[in-house]
């Protein structure tokens, strides 16, 4: 099995995520039930570490902390992980559970079924407090975590752990030091139920999104994730509940009707998906995710980061696989450039 890193580090991270990990399986022919597929692939996968993928696609230095079985599949992962460009020092092995993998479905343009095989329990919901660089997260230009991270313990004191130093480092949460650089803390709502650990998971959620929501910059969720961390559906009253929540930024996924996002200094920007054939949707909020981080380093407006996080996007939602397929700043803006996405060989 691989090493971590064991070189030092002198500056901040721009970009590190915490918490799921696994090994995607994709069937190679769409619109197939899985139970007549015949061919698959085999990719790095787990939504926060596939936006430090898709971060690091886009010139950023990224990080995951997670952690695998100490199988030949965690092997796989820490393999995919330095080749994407993520550092992986803080991927660590866990001795009593495999690697999780996930199967998916592919019935273009809008039905992707998972199936998730993370018994008996993930590896990556073995994070514990005690061993975090806290350092490094407090210093992160951005920290990314997800609600998953908190379904089950030692994850969940983990996460509001890494939280709390975060807005400890900044005094007030908004804003950290090393000359007034800003401190991004992303909380992807990320709702799962089947991860959630016993008991009406409905009931039990809100009341701990509540409390990362109170620590986080931005929050990131479809509308079904909006509705557990506010109990609103309407888009712009989920978005004025997740600013009342504490967060600055708040981004409320539309699926068709694009992205809305809501500002605490009064800016809004509602902005329509950038049209494309769908061949697999699933991993195209992780794209979004990383161009998000990106824009947001960037200093840019809140429309022109959505803009570019609906075409990274869009991008990935037009090919079969998922963290091979984030793509690079030059596709982006080709995308963006062209008003949609445009098939490879197909005529603009």
């Amino acid at each position: 099995m691989p090493e971590p890193y064991d070189e030092p580090y002198d500056e901040p991270y721009d970009v590190i995520t915490m918490g799921r990990i696994g090994v995607d399986i994709y069937p190679l022919q769409t619109g197939v039930p899985l139970a007549r597929v015949e061919t698959f692939g085999k990719f790095l996968g787990g939504s926060p570490t596939n936006v430090a993928v898709a971060a690091a696609r886009l010139g950023r230095r990224a990080a995951v902390i997670t952690r695998t079985g100490r199988d030949a599949f965690g092997d796989y992962l820490r393999e995919q992980l330095r080749e994407f460009g993520v550092d992986d020092r803080w991927v660590t092995a866990v001795e009593q559970y495999p690697t999780p993998v996930t199967f998916c479905e592919i019935f273009p343009p809008d039905d992707f079924p998972l199936y998730f095989y993370r018994q008996p329990k993930a590896p990556d919901l073995e994070i514990h407090g005690a061993e975090l660089d806290l350092e490094a997260i407090r210093s992160a230009r951005v920290f990314w975590m997800t609600g998953t991270g908190l379904c089950a313990e030692p994850s969940r004191t983990a996460t509001l752990a890494a939280l709390t130093a975060r807005s400890a480092a900044a005094g007030d949460g908004r804003a950290g030091g090393g000359g007034g650089a800003p401190r991004i803390t992303v909380f992807d709502l990320d709702w799962r139920p089947m991860f959630w650990e016993g008991g009406d998971h409905s009931a039990v959620a809100p009341a701990r999104y509540r409390e990362a929501l109170a620590h986080a910059t931005v929050a990131v969720g479809n509308l079904d994730e909006c509705e557990i961390a506010t109990g609103e559906r309407e888009p712009r009253a989920a978005a004025r509940a997740l600013l009342a929540a504490g967060v600055e930024l708040a981004v409320v996924k539309q699926g068709p009707r694009g992205v809305l996002a809501m500002h605490r200094d009064g800016t809004t920007a509602d902005v329509p998906p950038l049209p494309v054939d769908v061949v697999n949707g699933l991993g195209a909020g992780d794209a979004f995710g990383g161009a998000l981080c990106h824009g947001l380093l960037a200093g840019w407006t809140t429309e022109r980061v959505m803009r570019y996080a609906n075409a990274a996007g869009a991008l990935v939602a037009s090919r079969l696989a998922c963290s091979s397929a984030m793509p690079y700043p030059a596709e982006v803006e080709r995308a963006l450039a062209d008003g949609a996405v445009i098939p490879a060989g197909a005529t603009p």
